[in-house]
């Protein structure tokens, strides 16, 4: 059995208000809403998930939002940015609709044969658009309030902060199966799977960073995607071997799930492709209502009481109800 990670399954982040988290992943980069649930570990929060039409492996973006926490800080320990892909004729657009909508471009990137545009969300979460050197062929959520070749596809990758990646690197070359694809100056890529979009990852090395405080503003947790639960025992397994302290497999409606710590402190997940996001509703009402897990169904009154109210952002022919 192959038991190696096939790419990025998604990538969480900690947000503050939850209506401007959502203005801004589906008003402004004109990603999906595809389910609006709650933090299975703390269900006093949500936990908003944003994608493609259907939230596929490697496109979905995940917040916990806890509106009255403090701004976090990145730094070493952590995944620093989330880069998302684009077609190369859409870097310029980028550009315009984030000025457009008051969204400063923190710099242009030029790296590994990619081109695009580095910048802040409104609680300080670092991301990137770039066109990959290979393309990228996904559509995207065709129904954005973006025009469909200019749509974001999904995940490009996502970079690492380690004061020392030597460790980080053993594990990701070894029971992980990535490769070591390139290097520039301090920047070291390495790719799973078949390579393209959503399998790179990278490390910047600097042991002078100081550690992240993962607040408000900073990414939570990165995770591998694998086909089945099968699969992901029996990497649980390799993974415990080598020492780490690894989680049982978690329920998460969505998918199955393991976690662990890499040696740098960043938290690694395994989730499972199956069963998907449409386990719990249609296609077309996918983040219209809210998604409890069966523990908490029988608190829906008392948490939708406490849960802040939330509009959908409406545009175009594609308004959603």
């Amino acid at each position: 059995m192959n038991t190696k990670p096939t790419g990025i399954h998604h990538v969480t982040a900690i947000a503050g208000e939850p209506q401007r988290n959502l203005d801004f992943y589906e008003g402004v980069l004109g990603l999906r809403l595809i389910k609006r649930t709650v933090n299975f570990d703390d269900p006093g929060t949500y936990h908003l998930y944003y994608g493609d039409e259907v939230g596929t492996p490697g496109t979905a973006m995940t917040f916990f939002p806890w509106a009255h926490a403090p701004r976090g800080r990145r730094g070493a320990g952590q995944v620093v940015a989330t880069a998302f892909s684009v077609a190369p004729e859409a870097v310029p657009f980028w550009e315009d609709r984030l000025r457009e909508n008051g969204v400063p471009v923190a710099e242009r990137i030029g790296r590994f044969g990619e081109e695009g545009l580095a910048f802040e969300d409104p609680d300080g979460l670092l991301l990137e658009i770039l066109a990959l050197a290979d393309g990228d062929d996904r559509p995207g959520w065709t129904d954005a309030p973006v025009p469909a070749e200019d749509a974001i596809k999904g995940f490009a990758g996502a970079t690492l902060l380690e004061r020392d990646r030597r460790r980080t690197e053993e594990l990701l070359t070894g029971v992980l199966g990535f490769r070591a694809v390139g290097e520039d100056g301090n920047r070291f890529r390495y790719e799973i799977g078949g390579g393209g979009p959503a399998t790179a990852l990278d490390i910047v090395e600097d042991p002078g960073a100081g550690r992240g405080n993962p607040v408000v503003g900073t990414v939570h947790h990165i995770a591998f995607r694998v086909p089945d639960e099968e699969t992901e025992r029996a990497l649980r397994e390799e993974v415990a071997s080598l020492g780490y302290n690894v989680t049982n497999v978690l329920d998460r409606n969505y998918f199955r799930s393991i976690y662990f710590r890499e040696p740098g402190g960043v938290l690694f997940e395994i989730a499972t492709d199956v069963p998907g996001f449409a386990v719990d509703e249609p296609v077309e009402e996918l983040g219209t209502n809210l998604k409890l897990p069966p523990q908490y169904e029988s608190r829906r009154a008392q948490l939708e009481q406490k849960l802040a109210p939330i509009e959908l952002p409406r545009f175009g022919e594609g308004a959603r109800a």
